[in-house]
């Protein structure tokens, strides 16, 4: 048997996504000066758009999956790269306009990559990857406004989520008493474990709007928009902040100024696909001196490459709690 294994995803006549797991040869890698046998990549909400083209994450066809991979470099036209590098490459269109991460070998630009802490396995890597990144970069943007634990609670919207989950856990390292939001009750022992002072449910976002409501948090890290996250910037204090992250239940925001010119409450959004090379660096090293190993692994399943289409079709559903790292090459 020839090439290598991927996920492939294309488009039929009818415009409907359709995906195979199969082979594809050197000839399909993209342009890039730095080759790279694939690890281990994730399985992201966005990997799981993607799947179902719900939104038009794919922007060029046929496209590999996986935003997030864990690789190392075999060839390399760069000279910052060599032979036996470990690598962690997120964003930058992989997966997208790039054949990402689900396949056993990538064809990448050089100025996309930054190096795997070593005290990082690729599986670990994975279970950060993007939405740790994410997380990460909110956690600073927070810091920048000089609000600490002792300014009060802070809660965390889509908790059972992937990056919910990290921001549940990295918030509590950090010092948070942390209220974790899900519909999925069923998580609140897992949520709890991770560090959530308390769990409750989404019935307190439901309904109308108000324009000011009861202050309840300081912060706020949101992976829903839409009116849950309307609903947060109601209830924060004075001089509180949110960081937007996702949109789960929607890109919409039906809010009013009240928070803002009343309480003066922020709103911070964070890409996670753009960071600069050097700030990336930063921000993994950080993550592999400061996270919780055995809570990330409690968090993390593993799979296998063939079981990644499903996992996407059902982390698009709402049915996957926590991370999900698919296990490629030699871990």
């Amino acid at each position: 048997m020839t090439g290598f294994a991927a996920v492939v995803l294309e488009q039929d006549g009818e415009g409907k996504t359709e995906a195979r797991f199969g082979r594809l040869s050197d000839s399909d890698l993209m342009d890039g000066n730095v080759t790279l046998a694939v690890r281990a990549s994730a399985v992201n909400f966005k990997d799981g758009l993607a799947m179902t083209g719900r939104l038009p994450v794919v922007r060029r066809w046929p496209m590999v999956p996986g935003v997030d991979v864990a690789a190392t470099v075999t060839t390399s036209e760069d000279a910052r790269w060599r032979p036996g590098d470990e690598v962690i490459l997120t964003g930058w269109g992989v997966g997208e306009t790039h054949l990402g991460g689900w396949s056993e070998r990538m064809r990448v630009s050089g100025d996309w990559l930054v190096r795997r802490p070593p005290t990082l396995s690729p599986v670990q890597a994975m279970a950060l990857g993007t939405a740790g990144l994410t997380v990460a970069e909110g956690l600073d943007r927070l810091g920048r406004f000089g609000l600490a634990p002792a300014d009060g609670p802070a809660v965390v919207t889509g908790a059972a989520g992937g990056v919910g989950s990290l921001a549940v856990m990295l918030l509590a390292r950090a010092g948070w008493s942390v209220t974790a939001v899900t519909g999925r009750p069923e998580q609140a022992e897992r949520l709890r474990r991770l560090g959530a002072a308390e769990v409750i449910g989404r019935e307190a976002f439901a309904g109308a709007v108000k324009p000011l409501a009861h202050e309840r948090w300081t912060v706020a890290l949101d992976t829903v928009g839409s009116t849950v996250l309307a609903h947060v910037l109601s209830m924060l204090k004075a001089g509180g902040a949110a960081i937007a992250c996702g949109n789960a239940a929607g890109m919409d925001l039906p809010t009013s100024v009240a928070p803002f010119i009343l309480r003066g409450v922020s709103l911070v959004g964070v890409d996670s696909v753009h960071v600069p090379t050097a700030r990336r660096e930063a921000i993994w090293s950080r993550l592999a001196d400061i996270v919780d190993r055995d809570r990330l692994a409690a968090m993390t399943r593993v799979i296998g490459l063939p079981e990644a289409i499903d996992a996407a079709r059902r982390i698009a559903d709402g049915g996957i709690a926590g991370r999900t790292v698919v296990a490629i090459g030699d871990r």
